[in-house]
């Protein structure tokens, strides 16, 4: 596997005038793989935005590199990089401590008490549940967090557009995210690198 990194060049306004919403994003994700246009289907992709300073990068963990030139389409020329994760994924180890950064989607299926056999309504966390969502979130997907060595470093409300089943009808949605930033301990290192390259949680990019 890859992560690739590019600068966004958040002062092109007519670049950014095209990234309005979460879809654009993942349409510029897909469009950075062009060996797969042909293919009838395409490999997953986890990807998000992270800031660093006054610097905004998109980061991408993928089965294969992405061609630069379409990386960078609203990126900073020449900041597309790339380089093999799987050997960052082999020097885990369990019981291995790590400083970590994570963003969440903060939802959850409420089951309905009256029909528990049916899927529950999707709603948001609430924000003193929070923490307890994350800790729980941890020991699912095979590492442990104590809280007091973790904090929620910032909460987003963001937008993607949904398009129905028949490709018919689109509609605006909301998604709620949470990014906890803090001390993690790899208690099960198959279900850790699961995380790692399968993402956690609803909407996984």
């Amino acid at each position: 596997m890859y992560l690739s990194r590019v600068e966004i060049d958040i002062n092109n306004r007519r670049n950014m005038k095209d990234l309005t919403h979460l879809g654009s994003y993942h349409g510029w994700v897909e469009e950075s793989f062009t060996e797969e246009n042909s293919k009838e289907s395409r490999s997953r992709k986890l990807w998000r935005i992270d800031k660093l300073g006054e610097k905004y990068y998109l980061l991408i963990l993928s089965e294969n590199e992405p061609d630069f030139k379409k990386l960078e389409k609203y990126g900073v020329e020449k900041t597309a990089t790339s380089k093999n994760y799987d050997n960052f994924l082999d020097s885990l180890e369990k019981g291995m401590k790590s400083k970590f950064r994570i963003k969440l989607n903060t939802v959850r299926a409420y089951k309905d008490k009256e029909n528990p056999t049916k899927r529950g309504r999707i709603m948001p966390v609430p924000n003193e549940k929070l923490n307890e969502f994350f800790i729980d979130k941890a020991g699912r997907n095979g590492f442990e967090v104590k809280s007091e060595e973790f904090k929620i470093s910032k909460l987003e409300t963001e937008y993607f557009m949904h398009i129905d089943k028949d490709e018919t009808k689109k509609s605006r949605k909301k998604i709620i995210s949470a990014t906890y930033e803090g001390v993690l301990k790899i208690t099960d290192l198959a279900k850790f690198k699961d995380a790692l390259t399968s993402g956690i949680g609803k909407k996984k990019a």
